[in-house]
């Protein structure tokens, strides 16, 4: 039992995903500063306020406090933009740069029209044999 369990513990997708959770969470933190620290402040530069925490409307004494829903659709904005602009758009320029040109990185299966590698010779989901490239 306890053999089963140490083959599961390193195999090398557990420890792929335990390397993937602890960079992700070091990245949220960089992505949270970036916004709370340089872009949330650049918003108090433009508009001069930068935290709208304080925006209520009262509803028959019921106080709905939208300011707080305003500053999170923002935050999530801001951690998006810089999401795609310093990890997807570098990480999709870098890719095409690597990539042969020309050549297409996969080919769809005729059979189970999964995505395939453009070398290979069977397809690893149908087993079913490609025609040569």
């Amino acid at each position: 039992m306890l053999k089963g369990f140490g083959q599961f513990l390193f195999r090398g997708n557990v420890i792929d995903l335990a390397v993937a959770v602890v960079i992700g969470a070091a990245f949220g933190t960089i992505v949270t500063a970036l916004v709370k620290d340089v872009l949330t402040p650049l918003i108090a530069a433009i508009f001069g306020k930068p935290d709208f925490s304080a925006l209520v409307f009262t509803v028959n004494g019921s106080a709905f406090k939208y300011g707080d829903f305003l500053n999170a659709c923002i935050s999530f904005a801001f951690i998006a933009a810089a999401i795609y602009f310093f990890v997807v758009a570098p990480m999709n320029a870098l890719t095409a740069r690597f990539q042969k040109p020309g050549e297409p990185a996969a080919k769809a299966c005729p059979e189970c029209l999964s995505d395939i590698p453009f070398a290979a010779a069977r397809c690893k989901y149908c087993t079913a044999q490609q025609p040569p490239a």
